[in-house]
């Protein structure tokens, strides 16, 4: 089969090659998943870009069950399955951990599934988190990247009064207002519109402390990006601002059932046609350094997917 090998970063293709390798056996727990499409994500992006040892790329895959390891119970041959998975996930065939592993609806595609599930659940994490009331305000980074364009749907579907989509290029606007976003601020504008009730940060780094600066007094920031930044005591302590740090691992390990409604909501509201996933566009496996190339410039609108 077919695999994208990491080496190191910094090279003109990114560091990805395209290797052959044995099918790989899955082992008590796991899912032998023939892959149908894979979804990019920024952390592991960033990963790439950081060079340094050699790490599997995974990531969010879905597409057909071919085996099942030992013990596995309630999914078989021919299952169509979406799951994170932690080893090589840029493959013909990956292996997934079935606790990690949701069934895909008739009705919806493996790019829909990788669009959807994963980026979802963290969007509805970070609103719960977020403890968004009905009618407050709330502005979302990132807003047209894989979360972000599902967490500005899902917060007016959960009622908030006023959603602000943030941008770092103002040709994206469009996208975010066709997705139910009142407004779209642009990074580097003073205040981004604010304040605040919530803010669902994606971003971090830099733009970390003006995020915390655009909250209302009693306002509550999300952080749940992997770009890291620095937030200065004396902004959290005017006006009873607070910071909230969201880690979906952690909610998927320690509350599985919590992850499991969250999966239901989401197919749910896809199902009634309240919810699109946006797939920016497809790449071949071949073309995995193309594919990261969009996430690292920042030009996607939606989920970036690979398909096999």
């Amino acid at each position: 089969m077919r695999r994208i090998r990491y080496e190191d970063g910094g090279t003109p293709d990114g560091g990805l090659f395209l290797e052959e390798v044995p099918v790989p056996e899955p082992a008590a727990g796991e899912l032998l998943v023939k892959v149908a499409a894979v979804g990019v994500t920024l952390p592991v992006v960033r990963k790439v870009r950081a060079g340094g040892p050699p790490v599997a790329l995974g990531g969010e895959i879905a597409g057909e069950v071919v085996r099942a390891g030992e013990g596995v119970t309630g999914f078989a041959p021919g299952d169509r399955v979406t799951g994170l998975c932690f080893g090589h996930g840029y493959a013909d065939y990956a292996l997934l951990g079935v606790p990690t592993a949701v069934r895909i609806p008739s009705a919806a595609t493996a790019r829909d599934a990788v669009a959807l599930v994963r980026s979802g659940v963290v969007a509805l994490g970070v609103l719960e988190a977020a403890r968004l009331a009905e009618g407050e305000s709330v502005l979302v980074t990132a807003a047209a990247g894989g979360v972000g364009h599902l967490a500005v749907q899902l917060a007016r579907l959960r009622g908030a009064g006023r959603v602000v989509g943030a941008v770092g290029d103002p040709a994206k606007a469009g996208f975010v207002r066709s997705l139910g976003a009142d407004e779209v601020a642009v990074y580097g504008g003073e205040g981004w519109g604010g304040p605040y009730d919530a803010v669902l940060d994606a971003v971090g780094g830099e733009l970390l402390g003006p995020a915390v600066r655009a909250l209302a007094p009693g306002g509550r920031l999300v952080a749940y990006s992997s770009g890291g930044g620095t937030i200065e005591a004396y902004d959290l302590l005017v006006d009873g601002r607070s910071v909230i740090g969201f880690q979906i691992a952690r909610v998927a390990r320690s509350t599985p059932e919590r992850y499991a409604g969250w999966v239901e909501e989401l197919w749910r509201l896809f199902a009634a046609g309240a919810l699109r996933p946006a797939v920016h566009a497809e790449f071949a496996l071949a073309d995995a350094a193309r594919a990261h190339a969009v996430i690292e410039a920042r030009a996607n609108r939606g989920k970036v997917v690979l398909v096999p």
